[in-house]
C-alpha cells in the first residue's frame, strides 16, 4: 500500500535543498513517497534531516523526540539523539537506503508506456554483459522503429565503441564484469563523444538506484513481466 513520509529538513545550502528535492520528486513514482515537511503538512514529520552548520538544527537535535521521529544528522559531531550521520559532499543514494531501510517500500517504478517513437535515424548504443539481453533490448528497439543499433559486451568495448562514432542513446544495463555500471554511465555523458540520452535498465530498480542514475545524468527505466515499461515513453523525448 502506498505511504506518504514526510521529513523535517533544518539548514543546507540551497543546492543541497535542490538535491534533496530532486530525490522527493523522484519518490513520487514509489509507493513509499518522500515529501518536505511544513507546518501545514496533514501529519507529523517521521524524520528529520538536520544540518550540523544550523544552529536550529543544533536546537531540534537536543529538542525530546516527538513521536516516533527519527533523526538523520550531516556534518561532523553527531548528538547522540541522531540515528544515523552522513558527511558531505552527501551521498543521497545512501541517504535514500536508509530510508527505505526504515520505512520498508515496496518499489513500483512503473509509469505509463508513451506513444509510439519513429527513430529509423537515430544512432542507439547498448551495454550488457549478457549475450541475450542485448538481443532483448535490440528487439525492443526495434519495435520503435529503431535498427540502428550497436552493441558492447563490456564497459570497455562500450567506450571503443564511442571513441567512433557518436550515438544518440544508450542503454546500459547493469552487471557489467569490467567496470561498474553507474561509473560507465558517466563517462558515456561526459566522454570524448558525449551521449546526451543514457538510460540504466535493471529489474526492480529502486529508489536509491534511481537516485544513482539521476546523479549520473541517466533516465532509470524498470524492467518488468518481460519489457521495459517505461522505455517507449522514454524514446519518445529523445
Amino acid at each position: 500500500m502506498a505511504q506518504r513520509i514526510f521529513i523535517k529538513v533544518v539548514g543546507f545550502t540551497d543546492e543541497e535543498r535542490h538535491a534533496l528535492n530532486t530525490v522527493f520528486r523522484l519518490s513520487e513514482q514509489c509507493l513509499t513517497m518522500y515529501q518536505l515537511w511544513t507546518p501545514e503538512a496533514p501529519e507529523p514529520a517521521r524524520v528529520a534531516l538536520l544540518d550540523a552548520g544550523s544552529g536550529e538544527a543544533w536546537l531540534e537535535a537536543a529538542s525530546p523526540m516527538p513521536g516516533d521521529m527519527q533523526r538523520f544528522w550531516v556534518g561532523p559531531n553527531p548528538p547522540a539523539s541522531v540515528l544515523r550521520t552522513f558527511q558531505r559532499p552527501i551521498p543521497w543514494p545512501e541517504v535514500v537506503e536508509n530510508l527505505d531501510a526504515l520505512f520498508a517500500p515496496v518499489p513500483d517504478l512503473d509509469l505509463p508506456i508513451g506513444p509510439e517513437s519513429l527513430m529509423s535515424d537515430k544512432q542507439a548504443l547498448i551495454v550488457s554483459a549478457n549475450r541475450e539481453r542485448r538481443l532483448y533490448l535490440r528487439a525492443r528497439l526495434s519495435l520503435a522503429k529503431l535498427t540502428l543499433a550497436d552493441d558492447a559486451a563490456s564497459g570497455a568495448a562500450a567506450m571503443e565503441l564511442t571513441r567512433g562514432k557518436q550515438y544518440d542513446l544508450a542503454l546500459v544495463d547493469c552487471g557489467l564484469q569490467d567496470m561498474d555500471a553507474w561509473a560507465l554511465l558517466r563517462q558515456l555523458r561526459q566522454g570524448q563523444h558525449p551521449i546526451r540520452h543514457v538510460a540504466m535498465t535493471q529489474s526492480g530498480l529502486s529508489l536509491a538506484e534511481r537516485a544513482r542514475a539521476w546523479l549520473a545524468g541517466a533516465e532509470a527505466l524498470r524492467e518488468r513481466a518481460g519489457e521495459l515499461a517505461r522505455l517507449d515513453g522514454w524514446l519518445a523525448r529523445i
